[in-house]
């Protein structure tokens, strides 16, 4: 995995970018130079992964095929229901996510998002 996904890995959370790209946007600013910047909320982040998407990607890393098996048989076929006082919803299906809070579900998180576009920052 990437350096920059220090949150969920040993001896990298203390590792934070923002301090940085706060100093650098600021002194951009500053000096009137042009400068963008992205933000991406995570809030909502493992709600929206994509679980075939996720187990290609664990095929293109060529993890064995029984992990891929066992991960494909935690993330599929999920359903939820509501319960608000003594009414319980229907039981419907989840689309995609991974489940928040399973012990690999960060880790998994982590390698969908592996691969995507690394933008590094520049100063002229």
């Amino acid at each position: 995995m990437r350096d920059e996904q220090f949150g969920f890995r040993t001896n990298i959370a203390r590792r934070c970018s923002w301090p940085a790209s706060l100093k650098e946007l600021s002194r951009n600013f500053g000096e009137k130079r042009l400068t963008g910047a992205v933000f991406v909320d995570m809030a909502k982040a493992f709600d929206t992964v994509w679980i075939d998407g996720l187990l290609y990607k664990l095929t293109l890393l060529n993890f064995p095929s029984y992990i891929v098996h066992t991960i494909s048989s935690y993330t599929k076929d999920r359903t939820f229901d509501a319960t608000f006082q003594t009414t319980t919803s229907s039981r419907r299906g989840m689309r995609a996510e991974i489940a928040q809070g399973g012990l690999i579900s960060p880790v998994l998180f982590s390698l969908y998002v592996n691969d995507m576009p690394h933008i590094r920052t520049t100063s002229s």
